[in-house]
């Protein structure tokens, strides 16, 4: 497929809990004007690094990682094996129409993908059909999100995998399941990274950063925190997103903090999307 990234703009194929596709341009404004390696460790949706496809096109490679399995499953067949899994999508979606709660639980519970690039198919099925599009998985790992009920869901969406095939590859990535510390040993000055991990929670009532069994805690925040000081101390130019919290200021004191208004599409009621910050935090000048 021959395309220009600046014509037609690479987009997420996925929805997810988090996503940064509402503020990507406000993201944008701390992208290095030069770099070659692109590294993202918490990769969601891709909404950043289609982002940056769009900006700057094939001039950089991506890293692009995450612990979700069947997340990273899904973005490796969408560039390597687009036709088929648009035509077992095609088929999905053919079969949903005649019932559609009847077929969502056969899919989730009792279909049993042979390779993976049937795998990446249920995956995309039941993320574009289930309940506000989260991804959620029980103790034993198994997906457990009830039944979404949209008038006509789009599980097929064509155009917008082809596209994100076309920018996986032209960007040559580098797709693993890994720890994000992992993922960024081999960064070195220079790199750009961006770092988009489960948030810090609000309160005790909105934790739903369980997107992997493991989850992610008030220490894993100060983990990254120390991975971010290290990447810095390497001379990497880092951004990174979080909750706005007392103790995400207090991590990340020293450096530069932007808040930004978003939404929260998580919530199922429309009048508590609304009114909340989220935090934007740079080492552009330590660097």
């Amino acid at each position: 497929m021959t395309l220009n990234a600046m014509e037609i703009k690479p987009r997420p194929f996925i929805k997810w809990a988090g996503s940064k596709t509402k503020i990507v341009k406000k993201l944008y404004k701390y992208v290095p004007k030069q770099f070659e390696n692109y590294y993202e460790p918490f990769l969601g949706s891709g909404a950043f690094f289609f982002y940056l496809i769009y900006k700057r096109g094939n001039s950089f490679k991506a890293y692009l990682s995450d612990l979700n399995e069947e997340l990273i499953n899904t973005f490796i067949v969408v560039r390597d094996h687009v036709d088929r899994l648009i035509a077992l999508l095609k088929e999905h979606q053919k079969e949903y129409s005649r019932n559609p709660r009847k077929y969502y639980y056969y899919v989730r519970d009792k279909l049993n993908p042979k390779d993976n690039v049937e795998r990446a198919a249920r995956m995309i099925f039941l993320n574009k059909t289930c309940y506000n599009g989260l991804y959620r998985v029980n103790q034993k790992g198994k997906f457990n999100v009830p039944f979404g009920r949209y008038e006509k869901p789009k599980i097929c969406d064509e155009e917008t995998l082809k596209i994100a095939s076309w920018a996986l590859k032209v960007s040559k990535a580098e797709i693993h399941v890994l720890d994000y510390r992992v993922a960024l040993k081999k960064a070195k000055k220079g790199d750009f990274i961006y770092l988009d991990p489960p948030y810090q929670p609000l309160n005790s009532t909105s934790n739903f950063t369980d997107y992997t069994q493991e989850g992610f805690s008030e220490e894993d925040q100060k983990k990254l925190a120390e991975v971010f000081n290290e990447l810095t101390r390497r001379g990497c130019k880092v951004v990174l997103s979080n909750s706005d919290t007392p103790l995400i200021h207090t991590l990340y004191s020293k450096y530069d903090i932007e808040k930004v208004r978003v939404a929260r599409t998580i919530n199922c009621k429309g009048e508590k999307r609304t009114g909340y910050t989220e935090l934007i935090i740079n080492n552009l000048k330590w660097v």
